[in-house]
């Protein structure tokens, strides 16, 4: 790979995740030098054959220690923050990791000579909400806004990609199981954007394209109920399963007891986020806060959708040009 280096350095913290390794790909492709701080950084070998040799390099760093968060942004000239996680495991908490760990990001690079970050955060971020996640998220953009005014906040809707937890997880039950719940009956809206169009506007961000000091929107250009996205995977996947509605104080109830197992397919505080449609705001849309604003054209799920669940159907990829 023959990437002109431009001489700047970009520290990547959650580099090695989904989101995280197509952001650290956007950035190297724009000629930086990217360092992936991670909390394994055995496990993030994946992201070297990204950029050209010696351009992308991991560096161990828990965001629930300090010394290692400071570590990690020495001498960079921007920092974004993609860590998050859908449920809390071990000492991986929200608190831990979505409302103190943004912070300590901004402090970092403020005591680095930075005067921002792009932090990756999530539409329904409220610090009023039932949901712990949608609150932690909250807690975390006020963090980063209160350490560095000008940081830019990015907000995804669900994001889909090859590695996505979401369309991946729904495919993969409708493997083995003849029903695929319906949350609180699976009218919930989602706005899916790909993984690929948050990266390029993370990269746009460290650029400098886009204002200091705002919260970005990122949504595909569809809205989508619950429903439809799973009737999405089982078109792509070609299996005819039942879709079962399931009351929220019913899905709330199978949450609590779920969430205690691992790889539990959803938990009773994903069954809150779900009470909120997960969409783009009109206030974005009018202010030019979304993809669309930025120059960002937005993929469509029909667009990218089979070219990842395709594995799940009965024979696999070897299933592709069967007739459906």
């Amino acid at each position: 790979m023959s990437t002109a280096l431009n001489g700047k350095l970009v520290t990547v913290f959650g580099g090695s995740g989904f989101l995280g390794r197509h952001i650290v790909q956007a950035l190297a492709k724009r000629g930086y030098r990217v360092r992936a701080a991670v909390r394994r950084p055995d496990l993030a070998t994946h992201l070297q054959p990204l950029g050209a040799v010696g351009q992308i390099m991991p560096v161990q760093a828990n965001l629930r220690y300090r010394w290692s968060v400071d570590r990690a942004v020495i001498g960079a000239d921007a920092v974004v923050n993609a860590v998050g996680i859908l449920a809390p495991s071990g000492k991986q908490s929200f608190d831990a990791v979505q409302s103190f760990g943004p912070r300590a990001i901004a402090e970092a690079a403020r005591a680095a000579g930075l005067d921002r970050i792009t932090h990756i955060s999530a539409i329904g971020a409220d610090a009023q909400s039932s949901s712990a996640y949608a609150r932690s998220k909250a807690v975390g953009e006020a963090g980063v806004l209160e350490t560095l005014p000008g940081s830019v906040i990015l907000q995804p809707s669900i994001v889909f990609g090859p590695e996505d937890k979401f369309f991946n997880k729904f495919a993969d039950m409708a493997r083995f199981s003849p029903v695929l719940p319906l949350l609180g009956g699976g009218e919930s809206k989602f706005q899916p954007v790909y993984v690929c169009d948050v990266a390029e506007a993370v990269a746009r961000a460290v650029d400098g394209q886009l204002a200091g000091g705002t919260t970005y929107e990122l949504g595909g250009p569809e809205v989508k109920s619950f429903k439809s996205c799973l009737e999405d995977v089982l078109e792509v996947t070609r299996r005819n399963r039942v879709l079962l509605p399931l009351p929220f104080p019913v899905a709330s109830a199978m949450g609590k007891v779920l969430q205690l197992f691992p790889y539990a397919p959803f938990t009773a505080d994903q069954v809150e986020l779900l009470k909120t449609d997960n969409v783009v705001s009109d206030k974005a849309k009018a202010e030019g806060r979304t993809l669309e604003g930025i120059g960002v054209p937005p993929a469509t799920l029909a667009a990218v959708l089979p070219t990842y669940l395709e594995r799940y159907r009965e024979h696999g990829q070897y299933d592709a040009h069967r007739p459906a």
